[in-house]
């Protein structure tokens, strides 16, 4: 049953509160009709007896506090829904900006989901192909997984993610029904049209849903994108079986937003005056990721956040790697080497990787060569230490080596470019790289495997290095 008011009690910010209202619900969808006839939406996200705050999508300029009509629809907020949203583009408010006009409506579904049977869950097995070495082989994304990317002001978040989205595909036979829903939060025009010329020239946009909403817009948008784009992720995997990749970038300027929003309704702050329910808000987006019995589909979540002044400890990243499942951390340093995409191999990790890859999924030797490439990569790292305190001319003949060996991992292992590589193409150059350290170093490896795939007199043609008894410093132009 609809119900009409007209006339408001007070305007704050995207608030505007009503009082003597009865029988509504929390989340309910309101339309507000303003004296020159046009219409705005909000929803109720507060009550105090009878007395409700509405959340105003579109922000409260030139609302009057008299002869405002506000009627309530009875029903939460709802995004329209068909396959057909496949190729579409949506602002933050789940309409329509591609000019291809209105969605045929197959079916409305509550934007804050439906709660989830956890004995209902599947365990996430099989792996997501990104055709990024340093993800795939180090930090393996399994399908059903939640695994964000963990960025900073001025780093190539944006350009990881456009090529992520490109060349992401499920490596088994199901690879047909595999596609991606993008949602930009807080994002400037260029950033949106980059994304859309980056899709739209790769030829993936038949396989995207996008959700743009630009820094100008009203931040209550902000709040909703997350939420449509989840919506219609479910919708495509649990109702039409399809494998579904979310990305949702940046989950910072969300987090922002629901920061101001908060102080606007008078909510004590928590951390940085982030709001005390922030870690179960993030929860309630992050979760939505998964596998159930009752579909063949998946959906999985790579969101996407900047961390002020690189800070892991910040509440956003902080509560963020609390309920994922691993992160993937960008590396200031490896940016500023020229290394492309600069993926901290240390700090970065994958939870769910183990039950993901080997035999059957990869290939048999992954673990090993995954565990082999971090160790030896912590070990680059303490002969760069020990070398900046007595120089690397003073290291022993095996730093050197790992010295060596580092500068040849950064330059063709991690500084990928665009290129796509296949997990196949990903592991050899692994064993390639590792050949160049001597065979008593591979102490991760199980010597059956090592006797397969080590050969280190192959691994210095293909790196042009003189073969010599001891690796010395590999300048740029040996390599």
């Amino acid at each position: 049953m609809k119900l009409q008011y007209i006339g408001l009690e007070e305007i704050n910010g995207p608030l505007v509160f009503l009082d003597g209202v009865k029988n509504v619900g929390f989340e309910e969808m309101v339309e507000i009709k303003l004296n020159n006839g046009a219409s705005r939406y909000g929803r109720i996200v507060q009550m105090e007896g009878e007395k409700v705050a509405v959340q105003v999508f579109e922000g409260t300029q030139n609302i009057s506090l008299k002869n405002t009509k506000s009627i309530f629809t009875g029903h939460p907020v709802e995004m329209a829904l068909s396959k057909e949203i496949l190729g579409r583009t949506f602002n933050g408010s789940g309409n329509p900006i591609d000019g291809l006009g209105s969605v045929f409506v197959d079916e409305l579904r509550n934007i804050n989901g439906s709660p989830l049977n956890p004995v209902s869950r599947v365990y996430p097995r099989d792996y997501i192909l990104t055709g990024i070495s340093s993800i795939d082989a180090l930090t393996t994304l399994i399908r059903g997984q939640k695994l964000p990317i963990f960025s900073g002001s001025g780093m190539p978040h944006n350009e990881l993610a456009a090529q992520i989205v490109k060349q992401a595909e499920i490596a088994d036979k199901q690879g047909d029904n595999f596609c991606v829903v993008f949602a930009a939060m807080g994002v400037k025009n260029d950033v949106a049209d980059y994304f859309k010329r980056q899709f739209q020239e790769a030829g993936v946009m038949h396989k995207v849903v996008m959700f743009l909403n630009l820094s100008n817009e009203p931040i209550i948008e902000r709040i909703l994108t997350p939420r449509f784009a989840l919506t219609a992720a479910e919708y495509l995997a649990f109702n039409h079986d399809m494998h579904v990749l979310t990305i949702l970038t940046d989950m910072t300027s969300y987090c922002e937003a629901l920061r101001e929003f908060s102080s606007s309704k008078g909510e004590i702050p928590g951390r940085k005056g982030f709001p005390g329910y922030l870690y179960s808000d993030l929860a309630s987006l992050y979760e939505r990721a998964g596998i159930v019995n009752s579909a063949k589909g998946s959906v999985t979540q790579i969101p996407i956040l900047t961390m002020p002044n690189d800070d892991i400890t910040h509440p956003v990243p902080d509560l963020t790697g609390y309920i994922t499942e691993g992160q993937i951390v960008l590396s200031r340093d490896l940016r500023q080497a020229g290394v492309y995409p600069p993926v901290g191999v240390l700090p970065s990790l994958s939870r769910l990787m183990k039950d993901g890859i080997g035999e059957g999924y990869t290939r048999d030797d992954h673990k090993d060569i995954s565990n082999q490439l971090f160790a030896s990569y912590a070990q680059v790292q303490d002969a760069r230490s020990l070398a900046s305190v007595i120089g690397e001319d003073e290291l022993s003949a095996v730093d050197k080596q790992y010295i060596a060996f580092g500068r040849l991992f950064e330059e063709h292992f991690l500084n990928q470019g665009e290129t796509k590589r296949s997990i196949i193409d990903t592991l050899d150059l692994g064993w390639s790289l590792l050949s160049v350290l001597p065979k008593e170093e591979l102490n991760r490896v199980d010597d059956k495997i090592v006797k397969q795939h080590y050969n280190h007199d192959e691994a210095l043609k293909r790196f042009h290095i003189v073969n010599r008894p001891t690796i010395r410093e590999i300048k740029g132009d040996e390599v």
